[in-house]
């Protein structure tokens, strides 16, 4: 186990941000904004997302579909020949400040770049006077606490809904009282929510508490509604409740249930669901896999909620995800159920 750690670690996460989705808009048309495009378009750090409009561009930010715009006005090449300075906008998703802070200093250096082989090709000493003007949209400050607070109500409720919820039905069978339920005329479905209601209404009240300490304490914004949360948190509770019950049904003894549950829940959400790591920096087979953590989904939608507000095809994809996955954990519990003694 320590050396498949070791291994995990070593291929699957990196601190380093690669493949950073980024629309380019060219409002000048000009050779100049064309040739810094196509610098863009070559460097390994970024990968070009078509945009037509500054409007669609800002709608797919607000999607999550880019992560940074770069605004290249209709005058950019006018003023370039005249040799006036020639700024250019960099709007950057700041729900991420780490990845924002990664797209502004990718950006300059591809400016920087682009600036040299500009000099040289034409012989002059000075560089072609251009700026680029970052603003850090949903995020002005680059608060790193702002996108680390709903991350970490996604861990408490991964806590709640799979590591505790991982114990409900091994507890039994450690008490002796399994054959008791067995011996009963309630049906496995009843048994089954007897054990997840409880939890559920613990993981909504901690939700509440979670929201009201970032906003209060922390000072996050909520700018999203309190029924989209309340709706995102019953959706990634489907999941979660699910793996917890389904971990449970596996084992008749606590611990190796609490470790499994450690394992398949609270690590993959750590880890994978991209919020200490960036998930389009991982290899592809890694990729794949994280979209089978449910806390994948939860996480952009907490972010995308507290600081964007309410981004409702975003948020409706998400929940689809999560509540197949819950259909498919709760379908695995209830077949794992079986009321007999072996």
């Amino acid at each position: 186990l320590p050396c498949l750690f070791l291994l995990f670690f070593g291929y699957a996460v990196s601190l380093d941000a690669d493949n950073l989705r980024l629309a380019v808009i060219d409002e000048s048309g000009g050779a100049k904004a064309h040739g810094l495009g196509l610098s863009f378009a070559q460097s390994p750090h970024f990968r070009l997302v078509p945009a037509a409009s500054r409007q669609e561009a800002a709608r797919m930010m607000g999607d999550s579909i880019v992560q940074g715009v770069l605004v290249l006005p209709s005058h950019f090449d006018a003023r370039l020949a005249a040799g006036r300075d020639a700024p250019a906008q960099l709007l950057v998703d700041g729900s991420e400040p780490n990845t924002a802070n990664f797209i502004n200093a990718y950006t300059r250096g591809v400016v920087a770049a682009w600036q040299a082989a500009e000099a040289a090709g034409e012989g002059m000493d000075a560089r072609p006077p251009l700026s680029t003007e970052p603003a850090f949209w949903y995020n002005n400050a680059a608060k790193s606490r702002w996108a680390l607070v709903p991350g970490s109500i996604t861990i408490v409720m991964t806590l709640i809904g799979t590591l505790l919820t991982s114990l409900v039905i091994t507890r039994e069978w450690e008490r002796g009282t399994m054959e008791t339920l067995f011996a009963s005329p309630v049906s496995r479905l009843q048994i089954l929510l007897s054990k997840l209601v409880p939890y559920y209404l613990l993981a909504m009240l901690s939700m509440m508490l979670c929201t009201l300490a970032g906003v209060w304490l922390f000072g996050v914004p909520l700018r999203g509604s309190a029924g989209a949360l309340a709706l995102l948190t019953t959706a990634f509770l489907m999941p979660a409740l699910g793996q917890g019950l389904l971990v449970s049904s596996l084992f008749r003894s606590q611990l190796p249930a609490a470790m499994t549950g450690f394992l398949s829940g609270l690590m993959p959400s750590l880890i994978l669901s991209g919020l200490l790591f960036d998930i389009q920096s991982m290899p592809k087979a890694i990729q794949y896999i994280t979209y089978l953590i449910p806390a994948r989904y939860f996480n952009v939608s907490l972010q995308t909620l507290f600081l964007a507000g309410d981004v409702w095809p975003l948020f409706i994809e998400s929940m689809a995800y999560m509540a197949g996955l819950g259909g498919l954990f709760f379908i695995l519990s209830y077949r794992r159920l079986v009321k007999r003694l072996d």
